[in-house]
């Protein structure tokens, strides 16, 4: 399974991108999806999850009520809405499916990569 992230950009303090990520391959089926990113120097760290079946979602706690993830299985899409967005949300953002335990870990397939900027 091959996972496109797309929809990063520049973006300047308070404003919103939408992130998507699309399979080849495969369809998302169930499978859990996730976001994570990545800024400069920095680990990878968990953004955001989506369970497969029931829809349930997770968020980390520096972007819960600013980030909301939705996937569209008739579409084969997954999203992440990101609004009031922060300089210190600048990171190459990529997606996930199939998690391989807990939905902040490690998952079976894993998108690219899309660069989002905040400009101060």
């Amino acid at each position: 399974v091959q996972l496109q992230a797309s929809g990063g950009g520049l973006v300047q303090i308070g404003g919103s991108l939408r992130l998507s990520c699309a399979p080849s391959g495969r369809t998302f089926d169930n499978y859990s999806m996730g976001w994570f990113r990545q800024a400069p120097g920095k680990e990878r760290e968990f953004v955001a999850a989506i369970t497969g079946s029931n829809r349930m979602t997770y968020y980390a706690g520096s972007v819960n009520g600013r980030f909301t993830i939705s996937r569209d299985n008739t579409n084969n899409t997954g999203y992440l809405q990101m609004n009031s967005l922060r300089p210190e949300d600048t990171a190459v953002y990529y997606c996930a499916t199939n998690a391989k335990g807990g939905l902040a870990g490690d998952y079976a397939y894993w998108g690219q990569g899309t660069l989002v900027t905040v400009s101060s």
